[in-house]
């Protein structure tokens, strides 16, 4: 039996998984679920999400089910703000303890 290590992940499991985009997909993961959030807060159908977002049944569901590479941050962040929340964008400079910059997404 061989013994193997054990690797603490980042923050972002994309980046972890060698994804070029890792930033992107971990933003546009986080959009989703508040999206996500939002839509299930209000017992909606897909149906009627589908209407109130301007898109069809089949898009709902593919956002539901995360699959999101058809949705841009800019696309996601246009939903939000058509179910009435606001988007917050602050930059700053990085902390110390990080090697680069970052994108964080916080959701209230």
């Amino acid at each position: 039996m061989t013994e193997t290590g054990i690797t603490r992940g980042s923050n972002n499991l994309f980046a972890d998984l060698g994804f070029p985009d890792a930033e992107e997909r971990q933003t546009r993961l986080w959009l989703a679920y508040t999206l996500n959030q939002a839509l299930a807060g209000r017992g909606l159908t897909q149906a009627a999400s589908a209407a109130l977002l301007g898109i069809t049944q089949p898009k709902v569901s593919a956002l539901q089910r995360y699959k999101l590479a058809g949705f841009s941050l800019e696309r996601l962040m246009g939903f939000l703000t058509s179910l009435d929340l606001d988007i917050e964008i602050v930059i700053r400079k990085k902390r110390r303890s990080h090697p680069a910059g970052q994108i964080t997404v916080t959701a209230e």
